[in-house]
């Protein structure tokens, strides 16, 4: 009689915290919200807006690709845009500064594109696809630095989150709950019902050349109608829509990177059937190299799906990307011989080293692109900023010889 007792009062316990869990999560998640909103009126007050920081003279010459001389003697003959000059003289130039210099230097360039890299008559817009779905495998660092060195570059780019988790969102300054209220994201673009243009979900972003269609919960929307749509026989071809849409923004940008949710819905499919690029990042570690894949042979059998029903699966370029990799760790090194080996040249040479430097940017909501040098010990900096570009650079190699370019 007694041992009854007590699990009836086993059971109310249960039934008590089954029932209140909900409310728990959603107490939970406005609090973190709150902190959160609270955490961006100190570092961004609400008539503050994010700005990029200025570039050394060292830093502009290096991202233009002439020597720190030469952008002295046109800053000494009045050539270009005016630098701003620090206390101890030395030349501060902001990404304006740099693209108005790219647009000067186009004039005179020994051959086209060599300071405009960008697409000409004939090339095909490169809609790049990055994606994992497992989390941590750095899916988001790699697309949110891959479209502002493209941007700081000299390439028009349009960054989309789609990810409703909207971490590329926030690292931009957008903050989902609270901007993103009404709509503005891609899923206006690409609802079945009365979808809107695409342009009218682009933002400008504080970097010149770069453009982001925010994401946020929203998307979930695009998942759950979509079975619907499809029963009703009214989703036609929807793996195309993400596609259609991009073609209504065609002539406006020369890249587009797509940061994929990390599960295989239908926003997934989707972007996979609009890109011309695949960037699939791999952390290296044996329970991710598992995972991914059971990851590959659902994408593939997913794929196979959307071949049969018409659309054409062929891309330009796929490639790997190793992230958070450290050279010291002998597992890890191991794992990376054998996908090597496996995969030959569709592992890209460079690889994403762990840096203590992005996960400390990513604090304060920026890449690594974005923090000034001294914030970091020199060598931790140098050595996270050289990872990141010779990943960068390399996917800008490929996106050139798509284009028939070397």
């Amino acid at each position: 009689m007694h041992s009854g007792r007590i699990g009836d009062a086993d059971q109310s316990a249960a039934e008590a915290v089954h029932e209140d869990l909900n409310q728990l999560i959603r107490q939970h998640s406005e609090w973190l919200a709150a902190q959160l909103h609270s955490q961006r009126e100190n570092l961004f007050p609400p008539d503050a807006a994010k700005m990029m920081r200025k570039f050394t003279s060292g830093e502009a010459a290096s991202l233009l690709g002439v020597n720190d001389s030469y952008l002295r003697k046109l800053h000494l003959d009045g050539k270009g845009p005016s630098p701003e000059l620090t206390p101890g003289n030395r030349r501060l130039y902001s990404v304006q500064d740099m693209l108005d210099l790219r647009h000067l230097l186009e004039k005179t360039a020994r051959k086209a594109g060599d300071y405009l890299p960008g697409r000409r008559d004939g090339d095909h817009m490169q809609i790049i696809g990055v994606m994992n779905f497992k989390g941590g495998s750095g899916k988001t660092t790699t697309s949110a630095h891959l479209a502002q060195r493209l941007a700081l570059k000299g390439y028009r780019v349009l960054a989309i989150d789609l990810d409703p988790q909207a971490s590329m969102t926030a690292l931009h300054g957008v903050q989902p709950e609270l901007d993103l209220q009404d709509g503005g994201t891609l899923y206006d673009a690409i609802r079945y019902e009365d979808p809107a243009p695409i342009a009218s979900v682009i933002r400008k972003t504080y970097i010149p050349n770069l453009d982001l269609i925010p994401g946020n919960l929203e998307l979930m929307e695009f998942e759950h109608e979509t079975p619907r749509a499809l029963a009703q026989g009214q989703a036609g071809l929807f793996f195309f829509r993400v596609k259609d849409a991009l073609a209504q923004v065609d002539d406006d940008y020369d890249v587009v990177v797509i940061d994929c949710p990390p599960q295989l819905g239908f926003l997934t499919m989707s972007a996979l059937s609009a890109a011309t690029g695949v960037l699939v990042t791999i952390h290296p570690e044996m329970l991710d190299v598992m995972s991914m894949s059971q990851f590959l042979r659902m994408t593939a059998d997913l794929m196979d799906v959307i071949a049969e029903s018409g659309a054409d699966m062929s891309h330009d370029w796929m490639r790997y990307v190793l992230t958070r990799y450290e050279p010291s760790d002998a597992p890890q090194n191991r794992i990376v011989a054998f996908l090597r080996t496996m995969y030959g040249e569709k592992v890209l040479n460079a690889q994403m080293l762990k840096s203590t430097a992005i996960s400390d940017a990513g604090l304060t909501k920026q890449t690594l692109y974005e923090v000034e040098r001294s914030a970091f010990t020199r060598s931790t900096y140098d050595r996270a900023i050289e990872s990141l570009n010779a990943v960068n650079d390399e996917i800008a190699e490929l996106i050139q010889q798509t284009w028939g370019r070397k």
